[in-house]
């Protein structure tokens, strides 16, 4: 049995990583991890709207669940590839799955990479989605 996380943020890379996942790394018996890391989750929690951030969550769990697997959200508040790697390293995680934003040039350079960052700090194999 292996562990496998993948990285939501609900953006279309993220959705494609999602898709990867369950079509080749996660076999029944597998356990699959879907975890969303906002920062400052703490002023969301009780505004109009900000439950929905986490709605395709729930959405892709019940996906996984309809295929058999055996799924858990996550949700952590922090900096997004720290708290992925946290949470990999802490979880016994064989995998991990993210999505690329495709950023170039100067948003790159500015704002990095959560995938990069990921693939780079992760002591499991990284799968990059486009």
């Amino acid at each position: 049995m292996k562990h496998v996380l993948v990285a939501l943020d609900g953006s279309d890379p993220a959705d494609a990583a999602f898709e990867l996942a369950i079509d080749r790394f996660v076999d029944e018996g597998d356990r699959l991890s879907l975890i969303y890391v906002a920062e400052h989750l703490e002023e969301y929690e009780g505004m109009p709207g900000g439950e929905p951030m986490v709605e395709f969550l729930d959405e892709r769990v019940e996906r996984a669940d309809s295929r058999g697997l055996d799924v858990e959200r996550v949700v952590v508040d922090g900096d997004p590839s720290r708290e992925i790697v946290k949470y990999v390293e802490e979880n016994d995680v064989d995998h991990v799955v993210v999505g690329s934003h495709g950023r170039t040039g100067v948003s790159r350079a500015i704002f990095g990479s959560v995938a990069e960052n990921v693939t780079r700090r992760s002591p499991t194999p990284v799968t990059v989605a486009r």
